[in-house]
């Protein structure tokens, strides 16, 4: 109870509040944090961003930092053309006139001789066939294939003679090689006819020696025996 001369109550010095002192401590310690990150980031260099930094500054201290790089990849465009090597250009040989070989071109002999132009024509190592005619003489009138047609050697050749097949006088086969009879009866105008094969020597013909027949007509010999 008060009896009047009692003195209120004043806060004793040595019993402040807590409020001051945990508000001191508070900032205490966030000064400490800042100056210890502060220093952190010196010592770390401008490339690290700091602690504090917002991520949006640290990216973009990020990308400032970044070292240019040294050379840009060439674009499509700028890169050097290739160019493909070039064949040495080479001259077409110029076209022969003469025919290749195993090809020979069919002379112009109309109006010769038959007997000359089946001499011509085996010389060029082509053959030839005799075609008589009704009319006069013995020139040719026309060949089959026509001058001027490249054909390949063997090739037969038809001879038109203007008039009929003169006449020829059969050779003496007797005793002849096989083949040397048939060339020579070839070369006297006329066909030959094998009776009894091509090889040894021949025994018989016909017609006779000396019968007189016409161009183109068949001599027929036997060989290598008897009939």
């Amino acid at each position: 109870m008060s009896d009047g001369h009692t003195l209120l109550d004043t806060p004793q010095p040595g019993r402040r509040g807590r409020a001051p002192l945990l508000i001191g401590g508070g900032l205490a310690f966030v000064l400490l944090a800042t100056v210890g990150a502060t220093a952190g980031w010196v010592l770390a260099g401008p490339d690290e961003p700091s602690p504090t930094d917002s991520p949006a500054a640290a990216a973009s201290t990020a990308l400032t930092s970044a070292p240019a790089p040294t050379s840009a990849a060439p674009s499509p465009a700028a890169q050097p053309a290739t160019v493909a090597p070039t064949a040495p250009r080479t001259t077409a040989p110029a076209a022969s006139s003469k025919p290749p070989t195993g090809y020979v071109t069919v002379p112009d002999l109309v109006g010769d001789g038959f007997e000359g132009v089946r001499s011509d024509l085996r010389d060029r190592k082509l053959g030839w066939r005799l075609i008589f005619g009704t009319g006069l003489g013995e020139k040719v009138e026309r060949l089959d294939p026509a001058p001027g047609t490249r054909v390949s050697h063997g090739t037969t050749v038809k001879v038109y003679v203007a008039g009929p097949a003169p006449e020829a006088e059969v050779p003496d086969l007797d005793d002849y090689d096989c083949a040397d009879a048939a060339a020579t009866i070839v070369e006297r105008g006329f066909y030959p006819r094998y009776r009894t094969g091509r090889v040894g020597k021949v025994r018989s013909q016909d017609p006779e020696p000396d019968v007189t027949r016409h161009w183109n007509d068949e001599v027929a010999i036997s060989c290598g025996g008897e009939e």
